[in-house]
């Protein structure tokens, strides 16, 4: 998880799991329509998942 991801999910949660698969953008673009911090720890958490 490099420090770019970091930002980027922190100023705008989709667009930093966007290689993730549509599924966890999805999840993640609801998650900040919902709110702006479940959205950011959603993606937070999706980055700091190993492959």
């Amino acid at each position: 998880m490099s420090l770019l991801r970091v930002l980027l999910a922190i100023i705008f949660p989709p667009l930093a799991v966007i290689d993730r698969g549509c599924g966890s953008v999805l999840i993640v673009f609801l998650l900040t329509c919902a709110g702006w911090a479940p959205g950011v720890i959603a993606a937070l958490v999706i980055l700091n998942k190993n492959e």
